[in-house]
């Protein structure tokens, strides 16, 4: 197993990792039944090698894949080999982690400008005014 590179400098090492090995359910032909071709990567959060405030941000934003013992789990069994599966859970653990730890910036509430809703209006207007002569009928 690899290294993490979550970005910002922060490495998860190897170590801190698990992965285990289980059939799928995927494709795999004739292998599907006799060889374990799924893989679930888990780590801990406590041991990941990040700040309080990051942790704290991985287990809210990651709470639906994380187990009440605080262990994130990533599982891949897309391909019908163990390796490319291997590779492919550990990627997107790297990319729910490095998303998982971004500070995003918040979002500042604006007001919609007196034009723009003058303008939606005009349009509203006209628009019922067509409608309006269109269903209009004259009596004979």
């Amino acid at each position: 197993m690899r290294d993490l590179d979550i970005g910002q400098g922060i490495v998860v090492p190897a170590s801190s990792l698990s992965a285990s090995r289980s059939r799928s359910g995927g494709p795999g032909g004739q292998n599907v039944n006799k060889v374990e071709t799924r893989v679930t990567i888990e780590a801990d959060v406590d041991a990941l090698p990040l700040s309080e405030e990051q942790k704290r941000l991985v287990r809210t934003r990651l709470a639906g894949r994380i187990n009440r013992n605080g262990v994130l789990r990533v599982t891949s069994q897309a391909e019908r080999s163990q390796i490319l599966n291997r590779d492919r859970a550990l990627a997107r653990m790297e990319e729910l982690l490095r998303d998982a730890i971004d500070v995003r910036e918040v979002r500042r509430a604006t007001r919609t400008p007196k034009r723009e809703k003058q303008k939606r209006l005009n349009e509203k207007r006209r628009l019922a005014e067509t409608k309006r002569l269109r269903s209009s009928r004259t009596d004979d």
